[in-house]
């Protein structure tokens, strides 16, 4: 028996069916159309499906969809805003942080929490901060050094917005 799922995913509330059994990354993919959240292992080893969910970084091939009724999620194809790609996207492409690209999504998401609780993270934090999060192409230096390029990137931006008394949508502790 089908129960509904209302969810806000990337800023926009969404009202569906879910069995009861269906893993959210499922759910993301299949139902909402979401196709930017990974499969990989289904067992929470790989990361591939990393979202955030209420903020904070979270594995969704370990939930069934049932489960985040009322809460909000970010997914990657939410960062990118009025088609311009949001810093750590960006660091990703211009710093060659991805091969075949299946564990990006989850690599961006990890990387956007770290950076949005901890702007100017050594590289002991940014590599523990992706520890749940597998790549089997890049070896992880580009995906360490994109990382820090986002970092301060986003540092000169929030410079700039402070100078302009501009927010930054997107980037802070209660994104």
């Amino acid at each position: 028996m089908k129960q509904t799922v209302r969810v806000k995913i990337n800023g926009r509330l969404y009202e569906e069916e879910a069995e009861p059994r269906q893993l959210l990354s499922y759910f993301l993919r299949e139902t909402v159309g979401l196709t930017g959240t990974h499969i990989g292992c289904v067992i929470g080893e790989c990361g591939a499906c990393t979202i955030l969910l209420d903020g904070k970084p979270v594995k969704s091939c370990l939930l069934f969809a049932v489960q985040v009724d009322g809460k909000e999620i970010l997914t990657v194809e939410g960062l990118a805003q009025n088609g311009n790609l949001h810093p750590v996207q960006e660091a990703f492409v211009q710093g060659y942080a991805l091969q075949c690209g299946y564990c990006t999504p989850g690599m961006i998401l990890s990387s956007f929490y770290l950076l949005s609780h901890n702007p100017d993270p050594s590289e002991e934090e940014i590599r523990k901060a992706l520890a749940g999060n597998l790549c089997m192409c890049t070896g992880y230096v580009q995906i360490v050094e994109a990382v820090k390029a986002a970092a301060k990137n986003l540092s000169g931006l929030q410079q700039s917005a402070i100078s302009q008394r501009k927010p930054i949508v997107g980037l802070g502790a209660d994104s």
